[in-house]
């Protein structure tokens, strides 16, 4: 990823180090699903905020008082995933309805691991590829040099917050809109859509633009030790955060397909979308010499949101006719 030499080491030792947990990240975001799909939404929120602030103190623990470098904060995030692992677990062994989990029931079962295969390979796929293109466009990124780096690592950690809240909508499309569809319900999903494309929009626009206008205090709680990792960080900000909220439309766009039981379909627009016009820039745009700026990098972003939300909500409204014309034709 072209990353510096003098930020390579600390880089390294954090990946290790956080990779130690992606279990247990995998193990909260499975039975948090399974617990929204049942309509328990608010203890994934507990659960998350515990391990939060767990991450914030054990982060003043680890670096201030330990004196440890970066390996300090990557061993906070890795204990406060494994706590909130554990917190879903315990919560689903102590259910008593169909999402109760029985250690001693756990095998393969050959129906339903074809289902979620069906359903969550293709969104696995679009993840990995989605990752991809972020990882070519960050090493893009590390070629301005540490203090770009800086600036734009601390800038996403405040885009994680938003993304959060936005993500919330992505969640709840998908998971009403199935309960609708299963029900035959239709008209509801409609009502679904709108609900969650106005929150999301007005969620991502708001916060979007606070951060933007608090950005150097938010990015001085990271930054300490550089005015231009600070401005480098705005950069960022000004970019991103601002329209922002078409990633959330584009995700609960995404939601809402994958609720009408496609899969494929997401997957294949938002790798044209997002993989496809990203990697286009990079190898295209950015390497001509006016556009060869970390400006243009973060332009991309707003760009592929917008194509791949304006392709998935058409898509949407198509499958949403043919569905209520054969309900029609079926009455």
């Amino acid at each position: 990823m072209d990353t510096p030499d003098d930020a390579l080491p600390l880089a390294a030792s954090y990946m290790r180090i956080y990779f130690c947990g992606t279990i247990a990240s995998m193990l909260y975001n499975f039975g948090s699903a399974i617990l929204r799909a049942a309509g328990d939404t608010k203890s994934p929120l507990y659960y998350l905020t515990a391990a939060g602030i767990l991450n914030f103190f054990l982060n003043l623990f680890f670096v201030i008082a330990l004196k440890m470098d970066v390996a300090g904060v990557a061993l906070a995030t890795t204990i406060s995933q494994i706590m909130s692992a554990a917190l879903i677990i315990r919560t689903l062994i102590k259910r008593d309805d169909a999402c109760r989990l029985e250690l001693k029931k756990m095998h393969i079962y050959g129906r339903q691991l074809k289902r979620i295969l069906q359903i969550g390979l293709p969104a696995g796929i679009q993840s990995s590829l989605f990752a991809i293109s972020n990882v070519i466009i960050q090493s893009s990124i590390n070629s301005f040099g540490s203090v770009v780096m800086s600036g734009n690592a601390a800038a996403q950690n405040i885009e994680g917050f938003v993304y959060t809240s936005m993500n919330s909508y992505s969640q709840t499309a998908l998971n009403f809109t199935g309960q609708n569809y299963g029900a035959q319900k239709i008209d509801r999903i409609r009502k679904i859509m709108w609900v969650c494309l106005i929150s999301v929009f007005c969620t991502g626009a708001v916060l979007g633009i606070t951060a933007m206008i608090f950005g150097d205090q938010l990015l001085s709680i990271y930054i300490t030790d550089s005015a231009d990792a600070i401005k480098y960080g705005l950069v960022r900000m000004k970019y991103i955060m601002i329209p922002y909220f078409l990633c959330g439309l584009m995700d609960v766009a995404t939601g809402l397909i994958r609720g009408l039981g496609r899969s494929v379909l997401p997957m294949l627009i938002t790798v044209a979308g997002v993989v496809g016009i990203r990697l286009g820039w990079i190898y295209i745009v950015f390497r001509i010499p006016e556009y060869h700026t970390i400006q243009s990098l973060y332009i991309s972003y707003a760009f592929s949101w917008a194509a791949t939300f304006t392709a998935e909500i058409i898509v949407f409204i198509i499958i949403m006719r043919r569905i209520t014309k054969q309900q029609l034709c079926n009455a």
